[in-house]
C-alpha cells in the first residue's frame, strides 16, 4: 500500500501547542487503530539539528538545520493510504488536530530499492 509523509512545520505558539497535544495524540491513536500508522514522532527544536555532508573526501558537520528559515519540521506521521485523496483527507484531520498546516508527500516505498534514494 502506498505510504505518505505528513509533515508538520513550526514554530507553534506554545499555548496553542499545549492545547493541540491531546487532539494530536487522539488523531495518532485513530491512525494506529485504523491500521494506517507506520510511524509518528515529534522532533526536538531545529537548533539541536546537525547537518552532515558526506559527499566530499571528509564529512562536513554544521550545527543547525540544513535550511535557513523561520519554520522547521516539527513533527510527522508516516501513514499507509490507498491513494493521495485518502492521504489528503487524513492530513485535513491531522491539521485540525495539531492546529497547523500539514504537508503531504508520497514515499517511494513502492519503487525498487535502488530507485528510492
Amino acid at each position: 500500500m502506498p505510504r505518505y509523509l505528513l509533515s508538520v512545520y513550526g514554530p507553534a505558539e506554545q499555548e496553542a501547542e499545549l492545547r493541540a497535544f491531546a487532539d494530536t495524540d487522539a488523531f495518532t491513536e485513530r491512525l494506529q487503530g485504523d491500521g494506517r500508522l507506520v510511524f509518528a514522532d515529534g522532533l526536538e527544536p531545529a537548533t539541536t539539528a546537525t547537518t552532515v555532508d558526506g559527499q566530499g573526501g571528509r564529512p562536513a558537520y554544521t550545527d543547525g538545520p540544513y535550511l535557513e528559515t523561520t519554520e522547521h519540521l516539527d513533527a510527522f506521521w508516516v501513514i499507509e493510504a490507498a491513494d493521495l485523496d485518502v492521504a489528503l483527507a487524513l492530513a485535513v484531520e491531522g491539521s485540525k488536530a495539531c492546529r497547523r498546516a500539514v504537508e503531504v508527500r508520497p514515499c517511494r516505498t513502492e519503487r525498487a530499492p535502488s530507485e528510492r534514494c
